[in-house]
């Protein structure tokens, strides 16, 4: 291996331009971690937000944005048994994606099954991650459940619709154009409403038939939230994951009692290895038979070559994409 790798990093804080490439040398895996060659690495929201001053990351983390990777491990750090050097893997990382080689945990990388691109797989963990211990963990979505899903488009939308319409929860999605609500039961959303033309709290209750949803997956925050409760079923729960929409709300505590309502939401990148590695672990068990059988695959939106981060991240300002944009690492 060489000992220096190609990387695009902030060179401050604004729009896709302060994107820029960089000269690194190569990282040495530690203890517990493994050195991926990557193929392909995620783009994603948090990305976006790091960039933009918002989404400073954790302590000990990798300044370099990218979330996501696939690849192939190029080597190993002690203690390391699985995965072992040449086998093809996805992972979640904790910054440092943007780049020809990244490190990762052992313990929070998945193998890519026959017949998933790496394209694709670099296009899973974030999203993955982050619905699954959202809207089913902590939203406690089950079976017969109906749920409601703000950006029914992005990465989180449209894997939302699919981890719904595999474990049989109705699925209500928002979005900004005929076009994308189109996109979104075309994928395989049960009801998409344009937000930009109708109102989706009257929507809700209309589709419902007044009794309201089981679960909110809500991004946006701010004065979303208070049209949210209004959304939800008695009982309901109410799951912040970004705050696009400001990160206050004025809400009524009369109807949170009144309705039994939960409000929960979190974070991932902050959360310690040990959750990770936990969550990990149940997603292998839980979910990842379904993309080894092929019965669950990111939508892919474009691939851009690693140099080009900057028009990756103008194409996520625009809200132009649906579904995932990844960039092709080797290829800078």
């Amino acid at each position: 291996m060489a000992e220096t790798m190609q990387a695009m990093a902030f060179c401050g804080t604004g729009g896709p331009e302060v994107l820029r490439s960089e000269t690194l040398p190569l990282p040495v895996p530690g203890p517990g971690e493994v050195l991926v060659k990557v193929a392909f690495g995620g783009v994603n929201g948090p990305d976006v937000a790091q960039r933009k001053g918002l989404y400073p990351p954790p302590p000990g983390a990798s300044s370099l944005p990218g979330l996501e990777i696939s690849g192939t491990v190029a080597a190993l750090g002690e203690g390391v048994t699985w995965p072992l050097p040449g086998e093809r893997v996805c992972a979640l990382v904790n910054g440092g994606g943007y780049a020809q080689y990244c490190l990762a945990r052992a313990d929070h990388c998945l193998p890519v099954p026959e017949g998933l691109g790496l394209d694709e797989a670099a296009a899973l963990p974030e999203t993955l991650f982050t619905v699954w211990h959202n809207l089913f963990e902590r939203g406690l979505a089950g079976e017969g459940d109906r749920v409601l899903v703000h950006g029914g488009t992005s990465g989180i939308g449209t894997m939302a619709i699919a981890l719904c319409r595999l474990f049989g929860v109705d699925i209500i999605v928002t979005c900004g154009s005929p076009a994308k609500c189109a996109a979104a039961l075309a994928l395989g959303a049960h009801h998409a409403i344009d937000y930009q033309a109708q109102d989706y709290v009257e929507e809700v209750r209309r589709i419902t038939a007044g009794r309201g949803v089981d679960v909110v997956l809500d991004m946006v925050s701010g004065d979303y939230v208070p049209r949210n409760l209004r959304c939800l079923a008695e009982g309901g729960r109410h799951v912040t994951i970004a705050v696009q929409g400001g990160t206050r709300a004025e809400i009524s505590m009369a109807l949170v009692m009144t309705r039994r309502l939960t409000l929960t939401g979190s974070t991932l990148r902050p959360r310690s290895p040990a959750f990770k590695a936990a969550l990990c672990a149940e997603i292998a068990r839980e979910v990842w038979p379904l993309v080894a059988a092929g019965q669950l695959r990111p939508v892919m939106d474009r691939a851009y070559p690693l140099a080009e981060a900057a028009a990756a991240h103008a194409r996520m300002d625009a809200g132009e994409h649906v579904g995932k944009i990844v960039l092709a690492a080797q290829h800078v």
